[in-house]
């Protein structure tokens, strides 16, 4: 008896229709990177912009875009654009919109600073739900680790959060660099930033924690910020105290 084989009818598959929905999972990051940004403070993005001329693609889509080009290791603009017609997540985030290259580029290199702090929040808060763990070029951090070193007190929890913000912080400016140096095709080879990207929605809960938690990141910023004020102030109020009594 002949082997039988299955084949593919390839005139009928391209006419399937299929939704993002079923091709998405749950825990996908596309989803996480979406919902982050919803929680996002924009406002000074936002301001950037003139209050009259033609319609501009809203800047929750651009930062979508954007972060999950850094966290998947795509970088250039006209990769970017690209991944706008041919990826799912990337269909997704711009809700089938097609920014050209130009605009994207446009928007990366206006909004630097802003785009640089969003994104450290974005990956505190998913390394404090352990939602996301990326690995090589300086981006590595696990996420249950820091969430539970956080949870032993408040002093640790402050202490582990400047130390990851600081190193986030530098990871990001060279994330951002290297968005650049893709759009000037001199991308260094062999780059591979998403070595390892793992979700566990399950530990994300709800959004009203990830809320909870930028809240939270910016009382103690505002704390670490004042009590090194007041040490400052102490220390030169001594240093007046003893050079009066010299």
């Amino acid at each position: 008896m002949a082997r039988q084989f299955i084949t593919v009818d390839y005139a009928a598959t391209l006419k399937q229709t299929v939704t993002l929905e079923e091709c998405l999972p749950a825990d996908h990051l596309a989803r996480f990177i979406v919902r982050m940004i919803a929680l996002l403070d924009l406002s000074a993005i936002y301001a950037g912009y003139a209050t009259v001329s033609g319609a501009a693609f809203a800047p929750e889509l651009l930062l979508g875009l954007l972060f999950y080009g850094y966290a998947t290791g795509v970088f250039s603009s006209h990769k970017l654009e690209k991944a706008t017609y041919e990826s799912i997540p990337f269909r997704f985030i711009t809700g089938g919109l097609h920014p050209d290259h130009d605009t994207i580029a446009h928007f990366r290199k206006t909004f630097l600073p802003q785009i640089s702090e969003l994104f450290v929040q974005v990956l505190l808060v998913a390394a404090d739900l352990g939602v996301l763990k990326v690995g090589h070029i300086n981006v590595s951090f696990d996420g249950s680790k820091i969430h539970a070193d956080a949870a032993k007190s408040h002093a640790v929890s402050h202490d582990r959060l400047l130390e990851l913000e600081k190193q986030l912080r530098r990871e990001v400016a060279e994330l951002l660099a290297l968005g650049e140096q893709a759009d000037q095709a001199v991308l260094p080879e062999g780059l591979d930033v998403a070595n390892e990207v793992a979700l566990r929605q399950q530990r994300l809960g709800n959004l009203a924690e990830a809320q909870q938690i930028l809240e939270a990141r910016a009382k103690e910023r505002d704390a670490a910020e004042q009590a090194e004020y007041a040490a400052k102030l102490l220390a030169r109020q001594a240093k007046a105290e003893a050079s009066g009594h010299s």
